[in-house]
């Protein structure tokens, strides 16, 4: 049962038709990983804490720098050669001292991420980090678990946004992304990138996350969001499970999703 504290905090997302008093305790149940805290990472755990989402796990093992605050918004000027995720963690408990948080000061690798998803018990995971082989051992990893994976990249003035979620139904992230195109992904350290487009991201990402926690709207399970802001040119594009695909194939899939 929501305190009058709660009612009164979250009293806009109440009002909203199928999302109401039950998609609100389904968000203050609910338990996110976070990977990376970044661009993406910063607005991303910000609305997912000030929307009530109980239980954020961050893991950055990067500190801040000052060219960072061109688009992280999580971080300050203070917290330059702070860790970014122990910065993030200051940001939100700022925000919203009823989520709890935990912080893992360690750049995540493939080996981490099965025993991690299984001891931190998430229910689904945001990637906003910078590394194909921790994407693709995330993907994996979620896919083992079962847990949704709503990702999310950005560069220059273009984007792209998707939930994978094969055990609910669609493709995973290796369905759209062979592990051997990695080495030709552009990066924002070496062409660039506008601060707000980061943000919009990080923000959708949220967006995305809290739909499929509280079972309002429709997930982006198996649609690609493509966003050129440049030209604000967005299209959808419907993604297919990859017979093939050496990470997903063998999933059988439900095509059905509940609150957490």
């Amino acid at each position: 049962m929501l305190s009058d504290e709660q009612l009164e905090r979250y009293a806009r997302q109440l009002l909203l038709h199928r999302f109401d008093v039950a998609g609100q305790e389904a968000l203050l149940r609910a338990s996110v990983l976070l990977v990376g805290l970044g661009g993406l990472g910063s607005p991303a755990a910000l609305y997912l804490a000030s929307a009530g989402v109980g239980r954020l796990v961050l893991a950055d093992g990067d500190c801040v720098e000052l060219s960072n605050l061109q688009r992280q918004i999580a971080h300050g000027e203070d917290d330059v050669g702070v860790n970014k995720a122990r910065s993030a963690a200051a940001a939100i408990a700022a925000l919203n001292s009823e989520t709890q948080v935990e912080v893992i000061e360690t750049n995540l690798v493939a080996a981490d991420l099965p025993t991690l998803l299984q001891l931190q018990s998430v229910d689904l995971v945001v990637d906003a980090s910078d590394n194909y082989p921790v994407r693709f051992a995330l993907n994996r990893a979620c896919i083992a678990a079962a847990i949704p994976l709503v990702s999310a990249a950005a560069v220059r003035a273009e984007g792209q946004l998707a939930v994978f979620d094969p055990a609910r139904g669609g493709p995973c992230y290796r369905c759209l992304y062979a592990e051997g195109e990695a080495h030709a992904a552009l990066s924002c350290s070496d062409s660039g990138v506008l601060a707000p487009v980061v943000g919009v991201l990080g923000a959708w990402q949220a967006m995305e996350a809290i739909k499929v926690l509280s079972g309002f709207g429709e997930p982006l399970r198996g649609r690609l969001l493509l966003l050129d802001f440049a030209s604000m040119d967005i299209r959808t594009l419907k993604l297919t499970p990859r017979p093939d695909c050496p990470d997903c194939a063998g999933v059988q899939r439900t095509g059905t999703a509940s609150r957490v």
